[in-house]
């Protein structure tokens, strides 16, 4: 396990590191979702055999999984991302590939417009790319966040505990509570501009990995039509790199490729 100070007050981001081939000279980093952490969610697809010839650091952001948990942290998607930089900064990890799911997507975005010099391609697996209003009774960032703070700290999490499902819980309860609240409320809510005009503007190569059975992405159009290369595939839900592996590492390791 490997660690670095992201803060001043000394919090730190972990993450686990495979190798890679002799010989190799990139660097893959893998972001995970709202509630969950890297090592499960991406272990099976960095050590598949067409993803494996990449050192690959399987990095949990600050307030999830074995990173520390400040309270004091903002929590916010650019926060997220300078924390990201400074673990990166650190590994030495520069011009890396970043393959990112679900709110690590929209973290990875954010990164790669605020720190350049840090991301070479973006491979995004279902990711938050719009706002989306809080509504109660909702599993994801949007249930999450129709709670005050105060209100999730008391009660809403065990509220969210009994929505989520076994699976995802067995991460999301790593979570500090004020992490997973204030990240949920600021994905909820966006960036300025939003992560998709990011996305359009950027000038890497771009990828959006979302399940077939979903149908076309709201402006799927527009992101293609602007060199963002948008695959369906199937036999998946959310958790695309899980739900069919096999296909997740063909199309990551095509989308590397470029």
């Amino acid at each position: 396990m490997h660690d670095a100070r992201v803060t001043d007050d000394g919090a730190r981001i972990r993450w686990v590191e495979l190798p890679g081939r002799s010989g190799s000279s990139r660097t893959r980093v893998y972001l995970h979702g709202l509630g969950a952490s890297s090592g499960p969610y991406f272990t099976a697809s960095a050590a598949h055999p067409l993803l494996a010839d990449s050192r690959s650091l399987l990095m949990d952001l600050l307030g999830f999984g074995i990173s520390d948990r400040p309270a004091e942290f903002g929590y916010t998607l650019e926060e997220h991302a300078d924390a990201v930089a400074a673990a990166l900064e650190a590994a030495g990890a520069y011009g890396a590939d970043v393959v990112a799911h679900s709110m690590g997507g929209a973290v990875a975005v954010v990164l790669a417009a605020r720190h350049p010099h840090l991301v070479a391609r973006l491979v995004l697996v279902d990711a938050n790319l719009d706002p989306v209003a809080p509504g109660p009774a909702r599993p994801g960032s949007s249930g999450i966040a129709a709670y005050s703070e105060e209100e999730f700290l008391s009660y809403g999490r065990c509220e969210v505990r009994e929505r989520v499902g076994p699976h995802w819980w067995a991460t999301m309860r790593l979570a500090g509570h004020e992490a997973l609240h204030r990240s949920a409320v600021h994905l909820a809510a966006g960036t300025t501009p939003t992560m998709r005009e990011l996305l359009l503007e950027l000038k890497i190569p771009r990828t959006f990995l979302r399940p077939s059975a979903d149908g076309p992405l709201p402006g799927e159009e527009r992101l293609v039509g602007q060199g963002v290369r948008v695959v369906a595939v199937p036999d998946c839900g959310h958790n695309i790199m899980l739900d069919n592996p096999q296909a997740f590492a063909e199309e990551t390791a095509r989308a590397l490729a470029v």
